[in-house]
């Protein structure tokens, strides 16, 4: 089964299209203007019901989002969270976190992960 991503804002559109190129179905929601601006609660909702793998630097807020909903029984999509430590924001970024995005997906890591993966940096 092949991993459907959803970017979230702080992503740029370039790296969808970069994922879309090496064959992964990639939507960012920069790109989406039904999307842009959407509470995150909304979001995680979407990632659900387009069974896509929800991709953020938002740590905090979607790690309680899904707590929450995992607590009460609700459906929670895969997630991926990246981090500036393991991604700075430097000149690199884009290329390592694609990197990155596409051994996850070509490796079923999120599955293997139990559907909580905190991506890293490629070596």
């Amino acid at each position: 089964m092949s991993v459907r991503l959803l970017l979230d804002e702080m992503f740029h559109p370039r790296i969808a299209s970069e994922l879309t190129a090496r064959g992964h179905d990639c939507l960012a929601v920069a790109a989406e203007p039904e999307l842009r601006e959407s509470d995150d609660a909304d979001l995680l909702a979407y990632a659900l019901e387009q069974r896509r793998t929800l991709v953020t630097n938002n740590v905090v807020d979607f790690e309680r989002l899904r707590r929450q909903r995992d607590h009460t029984g609700q459906a929670v999509p895969p997630l991926i969270y990246t981090s500036d430590a393991a991604f700075p924001r430097d000149r690199r970024f884009v290329g390592r976190l694609i990197a990155a995005l596409d051994h996850a997906c070509s490796s079923d890591a999120v599955t293997a992960a139990g559907g909580v993966l905190w991506l890293r940096s490629p070596t």
